[in-house]
């Protein structure tokens, strides 16, 4: 029986990678450089240890520039994107399903606290979630399951009794990990990268009700 649902945040609520990928990918251009997906895809869903974007340009290219300059422009630009960027369609449509069906409601994300927060006021959702399980809170972020174990612990649930929502390689593999039935719905970036098995994928959520996802878990997953 299906008790819980936990949401990754970062491409899978509101898509901020699209816009972070290109805001690096042109700013790379002005210095010559060809930021390719497959570089950049080193640090979706996960922390920067194994790609830092703001780095990269002067650790391997050997650009000179200034870094705290690079950076702060880098997130004037992402934030400029995002004013036009909406929640992805057929999220809050989930969301009022689970709560109506009276499932556990957590959010497990990379990011840290201070960055999901803002977005979850601004879109006005913040009240559907139990529990916040973010970069803050555990030592080691997707692929690593740590994220979505926590999440479980907090629910009070068992992970073949919780349903992961994810967008990205690293955060299906680390839900898949964990134990969840999850739930793969790729972005405009992540589409274009390959992604292990173990997991459900499919193309929007509008199409979708929360009943048709519990019953994705009844048939042969990808």
């Amino acid at each position: 029986m299906m008790k819980a649902i936990i949401f990754d945040f970062d491409g899978t609520i509101i898509d901020t990678e699209t816009a972070w990928y290109n805001v690096f990918r042109d700013a790379y251009a002005r210095y010559g450089v060809d930021l390719s997906l497959e570089t950049y895809s080193k640090c979706l869903g996960t922390s920067l240890q194994s790609f830092n974007p703001y780095t990269y340009l002067s650790t391997h290219h050997h650009v000179k520039l200034d870094l705290a300059a690079f950076q702060t422009s880098i997130q004037q630009s992402h934030a400029q994107l995002m004013e036009k960027e909406a929640m992805r369609p057929g999220i809050l449509k989930l969301l009022q399903q689970a709560k109506e069906a009276g499932l556990r409601i957590g959010l497990a994300s990379s990011s840290n606290r201070q960055w999901v927060d803002k977005f979850v006021d601004s879109l006005g959702i913040r009240d559907y979630f139990e529990c916040f399980c973010t970069a803050d809170t555990v030592k080691q972020v997707k692929p690593d399951p740590e994220l979505y174990l926590q999440a479980l612990e907090q629910l009070g649930v068992h992970a073949n009794e919780a349903m992961a929502i994810e967008d990205s390689p690293n955060g299906a593999r680390a839900a898949v990990v964990a134990g969840l039935h999850t739930v793969v719905i790729p972005n405009t970036i992540t589409k274009r990268l390959s992604f292990d098995q173990g997991h459900y994928t499919i193309d929007s959520f509008e199409n979708y009700d929360l009943q048709d996802l519990v019953t994705c878990f009844t048939q042969p997953i990808n």
